[in-house]
């Protein structure tokens, strides 16, 4: 049983909850596509890396603050759920972690280094995207299945992971397409193209592989008339998919017509997807275990909590919205003086 939403007993997890949500939502969106064009760096001529690197520049390392945020507030409004969490996630945390200062260490290196040695820190920068985005996914997957054991749900772990890697190509390809020009263009519209199935199959298996583990989840779902208010979601995301597909066979156009429709369509796909998943779970953040009441601080403590989160999240929303139109329009080649 729920408490009284009408008592901050009742009340307060839930904004926690939706600040959490949007919190790593964002996340997921702004460092997805980032971590995409680290990942893409591999399949780009050397001609072309330093205009990608400039096209996430400006914003990469403010991107994970949304990751910071998320996991600080899972801490101080859930500490029960953060231990369990992270001790379940133990492996893909600090696979992650590792991935993520590769990552900073190579953006800053690369800069710096002698010409021969470049490309060695584009590889370290390649694998830390790609570390820390099959961590992710795999984090998802594990979370998603309960944390449960075996050669199985190890193996749909990766699975997961492979198809969040995919969808962060698809979200930095987007990002380029809109970024860039000429060349560099012609292949980010290639590379979103080449991603889109794998997102989608992997978009696929958690909706499916979500209500088969949990009979509640079913019938939150399948229920009548829940069905009906649902259905939108996957026709949404569905028709989302279709629009990406026939978008990116038209690109580019003439005065870059469209060209931020594909990121657009990437970033609706993931939102409807993620209020999917939050639906399902909810009211649950160790899924079957624990509820956000029964993991939550002290009504007291979050009060005083709540009014820090009032203002740094109005911050990070100003900074970051600052930073994008300071940023805006076609990005150019780093140049090194």
């Amino acid at each position: 049983m729920s408490p009284d939403l009408a008592t901050p007993e009742g009340w307060l997890p839930v904004v926690f909850l939706g600040l959490m949500g949007l919190s790593m939502l964002l996340y997921v969106i702004l460092d997805g596509y980032d971590l995409g064009v680290g990942m893409l760096l591999s399949r780009a001529d050397d001609s072309d890396k330093d205009t990608m690197i400039s096209a996430i520049g400006p914003f990469w390392d403010a991107n994970e603050t949304w990751l910071v945020l998320g996991v600080g507030l899972l801490l101080v409004a859930f500490p029960l759920a953060h231990g369990v969490i992270l001790s379940a996630l133990y492996l893909p945390v600090a696979i992650m972690l590792v991935a993520l200062m590769l990552r900073g260490v190579a953006f800053e290196f690369r800069a710096k280094v002698r010409a021969e040695h470049k490309t060695l820190w584009n590889r370290v920068f390649f694998l830390g995207s790609l570390g820390a985005s099959v961590a992710q996914g795999a984090m998802l997957g594990s979370y998603v299945l309960g944390f449960e054991s075996g050669w199985a749900a190890a193996l749909f772990a990766l699975f997961v992971g492979a198809c969040v890697a995919s969808g962060y190509l698809l979200l930095g390809a987007s990002f380029l397409i809109m970024k860039t020009s000429g060349a560099l263009q012609l292949r980010a519209v290639r590379w979103a193209r080449g991603s889109l199935g794998l997102t989608a199959l992997g978009i696929a298996a958690i909706s499916i592989a979500t209500p088969l583990l949990s009979e509640r989840v079913f019938a939150k779902w399948f229920s009548l008339p829940n069905f009906l208010w649902l259905a939108p979601i996957p026709v949404l995301t569905f028709a989302l998919f279709v629009v990406a597909y026939r978008t990116l066979k038209t690109l580019p156009r003439a005065n870059d017509a469209l060209a931020w429709l594909p990121f657009a369509a990437t970033v609706a796909i993931f939102t409807l997807a993620f209020s999917g998943l939050a639906y399902s779970l909810y009211p649950f953040l160790v899924v079957g275990k624990i509820t956000i009441w029964q993991a939550a601080s002290a009504p007291e403590a979050l009060k005083i909590i709540l009014v820090g989160a009032l203002v740094v999240l109005p911050t990070i929303i100003g900074y970051t919205a600052f930073a994008y139109k300071v940023f805006w329009g076609k990005t150019q080649p780093l140049a090194y003086y």
